[in-house]
């Protein structure tokens, strides 16, 4: 029986672990840690993102984190800890899975934006 996407992001979550926001605070901004926007970009121009995040869509995240893909993104290369968020939790467990798939080790979903918002989290708009 064929999966459905819901059941992909069941899965992923599964698997993903988690940050809250407060701790997502302690590290980014630190050497080796990257904090992850996969929203699209008409998305983030609506609403910011996470002070200090990069934006990659989720449709583009494998070519950029790819160091064998003409389109990876240098920013990959001193990342030791990934910090991933979307709108509602669903790209970004999905993104988290794809990046540890890729072997990136230390991988973690902050679910959302508004969960770093309610957190007092600063934004870049």
């Amino acid at each position: 029986m064929p999966k459905s996407i819901l059941d992909e992001v069941k899965n992923a979550k599964a698997l993903v672990p988690s940050i809250s926001a407060d701790e997502a605070k302690e590290l980014i901004g630190n050497p080796g840690v990257i904090c992850l926007d996969v929203r699209d970009s008409d998305e983030v121009a609506r609403s910011g993102k996470i002070a200090g995040a990069i934006n990659i869509s989720r449709g583009m995240l494998e070519f950029k984190a790819d160091k064998e893909a003409p389109l990876y993104d240098k920013q990959f290369d001193d990342a030791n800890t990934i910090i991933v968020y979307c709108a509602s939790g669903a790209r970004s467990a999905l993104s988290c899975k794809t990046l540890i798939d890729m072997g990136y080790p230390d991988v973690r979903d902050l679910g959302t934006l508004n969960d770093w918002m309610e957190a007092d989290g600063a934004l870049d708009r």
